[in-house]
């Protein structure tokens, strides 16, 4: 068994921290049930694992980070790049933390909509409803 976890600055701001698992697998022609990898190569897959993750979420931005966690194409990377030093299974990006939100800009979710945010005009005090004086809305005869 072996862990890894590090703290990854998406570019779109967000600060995650990402948990990531793995477990080492008999070497071939190896007799015994249990499969022990050495401190060494533990501190290498773990430094692997950290370097891969690092990698593939700080150039991108968190809905793409998604993306690519939900097939676990992170773990089968890390699988392939550790298999040099020990061989591993079931290499899984356990869980992900959100620690920091970056600030709530208006006019960058105004882009992301298609709207700009010039030609849309707020007032602080709103707008009055123009209705014909007396006007009731009709009465409904079933909710």
């Amino acid at each position: 068994l072996i862990e890894a976890q590090a703290d990854i600055r998406t570019s779109d701001g967000y600060l995650l921290r990402v948990f990531c698992i793995g477990f080492t697998m008999k070497m071939r022609g190896q007799i015994r049930k249990t499969a022990y990898a050495q401190h060494t190569q533990i501190k290498a897959i773990r430094k692997k694992m950290v370097e891969i993750m690092t990698r593939d979420i700080a150039g991108s931005e968190l809905k793409e980070v998604v993306n690519k966690l939900i097939p676990n194409s992170i773990g089968s990377e890390i699988e392939k790049a550790c298999r040099g030093i020990y061989p591993l299974q079931n290499v899984n990006v356990r869980k992900v933390k959100v620690l920091k939100k970056p600030k709530f800009d208006v006019t960058r979710l105004m882009e992301m909509h298609g709207e700009s945010y010039s030609s849309v005009t707020v007032d602080e005090k709103g707008q009055r409803v123009e209705r014909v004086d007396g006007y009731e809305p009709p009465v409904q005869s079933s909710v």
